[in-house]
């Protein structure tokens, strides 16, 4: 099963939408170079296919890649199937998959604008294996499903 990336998106500081920046590197251990959200934990990086994206847009929004703090969007994978520990293969890059959705402590802008936001429910989580770059129009391949 194989998609492809549509946008490599960062932010200087948390709690703001992220701008598609077209290419960055993923740092082993850490997430995405240049984010705010890069870090030592289980959620260094946030993944969201922009067929979820067209949902919000089916609902009246103007919403793009980065507008839900995700840091890679992607297109052709169905992202909240894939079970934890699922390996994601970006070129040299290995990601595994350590969450599926989130818990929104506080409602996003995006929330009060629709009534809903996709990424609690349909946006995934990951840490990074083995680093190295990623830019728009990679192919993103899952390679372990476990």
């Amino acid at each position: 099963m194989q998609g492809k990336i549509v946008a490599v998106c960062t932010s200087k500081n948390k709690g703001e939408r992220k701008k598609n920046v077209g290419q960055s590197t993923l740092l082993p251990g850490l997430g995405l170079e240049g984010d705010a959200h890069a870090g030592f934990q289980h959620r260094q990086v946030s993944l969201l296919a922009v067929e979820s994206i067209e949902k919000m847009r089916k609902m009246g929004l103007d919403v793009h890649p980065g507008d839900f703090a995700e840091n890679i969007t992607t297109e052709g994978l169905i992202l909240p199937i894939l079970p934890i520990g699922t390996k994601l293969k970006i070129g040299d890059v290995l990601l595994e998959v350590s969450q599926i959705g989130k818990e929104c402590h506080t409602r996003c802008n995006i929330y009060y604008q629709a009534g809903d936001c996709v990424m609690p429910k349909e946006g995934i989580f990951a840490i990074v294996v083995t680093g190295g770059p990623v830019t728009t129009g990679d192919t993103i391949e899952v390679i372990e499903s476990v």
